[in-house]
């Protein structure tokens, strides 16, 4: 299969409408191309794309943060002698200064497939920035690596945010390409908006299931998704992100795994199969003890759960990793109903609500959890129509 950056090198008739233009890149460590070279630096190689400016998401352009939620700051390439500017640091939405460098704006971002994943909500911004100031932008798409599966509560009226571009679930099936579909038409944005399809993508196919796992060597696209097999657990895991329970960052699996200091994990993995065992089909749980080296509980040895989706017990449709993480909070709540299990801290530039909340988009997934008396069932009613409704949505965005 081909992504949108290797069509766009392979094809000049594909280039003909840049000729002339003034040309930016919003671009991340894992955009290259299927030889392994940077965006950047092909566009720079092309004798008919003129460079003008760069742009670098959460993260930087090349990876320059390994933590969460750290910025970065504008600076000019050394090579190119173009402006890089951060639009995670002292602004996220760009600048009328940042949007007069260019005429035509190409992305080229690998999505991870969850809603939370900040480099959604950069698109949406840029794609109201180019409305505003009447610029084109090209997406040069890739795959969702997470396939077409749907799940999760939608993000409610009003608690948008960095982490929530919009009334989606937490893990929406679409690729950046689709997104921006959607984005365009649900906000009646006007701007030349052109994408770069894929060709050859199928999300439906194992082994990869929507990665071309064997053709293409996996690029780390923040510092914490190391491989597939994160991806697949992402839309879980990372709620864990507004807890006190470690989600392995500080550990060669994050978001793959999860634990702390004070728990027990083989009595927290039986009690989940207790309550809810239909929603941890399609992997395999294994206790395991992690000692992180930064992040939540340094230098601690955690006891914890890992998340096995790398084998063939994998069930891509039967896997349901929000579910699934939603299950381990719900077994530790009942376990030990005083547990400190939220964590209360500004979460994303928003001071106000606890993360977990911000997570996902309302506070309906946290009430589930700390009420003793909530069953599985009460999460399905409210969870399955919002996964209904986007299913019916999305389906006519899809390119593939």
């Amino acid at each position: 299969m081909k992504f949108g950056i290797d069509r766009l090198l392979e094809d000049n008739k594909l280039r003909i409408p840049l000729a002339g233009k003034r040309i930016a890149l919003l671009a991340h460590p894992a955009s290259v191309t299927h030889n392994l070279t940077h965006t950047l630096d092909a566009l720079a190689s092309l004798p008919d794309i003129k460079l003008s400016a760069a742009f670098g998401p959460q993260h930087g352009l090349r990876g320059d943060k390994q933590d969460n939620m750290m910025e970065s700051a504008d600076f000019i390439d050394p090579v190119l002698g173009i402006p890089v500017f951060s639009l995670y640091g002292e602004v996220r939405r760009p600048t009328a200064a940042m949007m007069d460098t260019f005429d035509v704006l190409l992305i080229d971002l690998q999505d991870l497939g969850c809603r939370i994943y900040t480099f959604i909500t950069t698109l949406l911004y840029v794609l109201e920035a180019a409305a505003t100031h009447k610029k084109t932008v090209w997406i040069l798409d890739r795959p969702n690596p997470a396939g077409r599966p749907i799940e999760g509560l939608t993000l409610r009226q009003g608690w948008e945010s960095f982490v929530g571009a919009g009334p989606m679930p937490m893990r929406h099936g679409l690729t950046m390409g689709e997104m921006a579909g959607w984005f365009i038409k649900t906000l009646k944005l006007d701007l030349d908006c052109q994408i770069v399809t894929l060709k050859g993508w199928l999300p439906d196919s194992a082994p990869g299931y929507g990665w071309p796992l064997g053709e293409r060597t996996w690029i780390n696209p923040s510092p914490n998704a190391p491989n597939l097999w994160m991806t697949r657990c992402y839309a879980g895991t990372v709620m864990l992100e507004g807890t006190t329970l470690s989600e392995g960052r500080g550990t060669t699996r994050p978001l793959e795994l999860f634990g702390a200091p004070d728990i027990d994990a083989k009595a927290l993995i039986k009690t989940m199969y207790a309550i809810a065992p239909q929603w941890l089909s399609g992997c395999r749980l294994r206790e395991c003890w992690f000692e992180p080296t930064f992040h939540k509980y340094a230098g601690l040895l955690c006891a914890g759960v890992q998340i096995h989706v790398e084998d063939n017990t994998y069930n891509h449709e039967a896997f349901k990793p929000w579910r699934l993480q939603a299950l381990a909070f719900k077994a530790l709540r009942l376990q030990n109903p005083d547990y400190p299990l939220w964590r209360d801290f500004p979460y994303e530039y928003e001071q106000n609500r606890l993360a977990i909340d911000v997570i996902n988009g309302s506070p309906l997934l946290r009430e589930w959890v700390d009420d003793t008396g909530a069953l599985p069932e009460d999460l399905e009613t409210i969870t399955r129509p919002d996964e209904a409704a986007w299913k019916e949505t999305q389906s006519s965005f899809l390119l593939y």
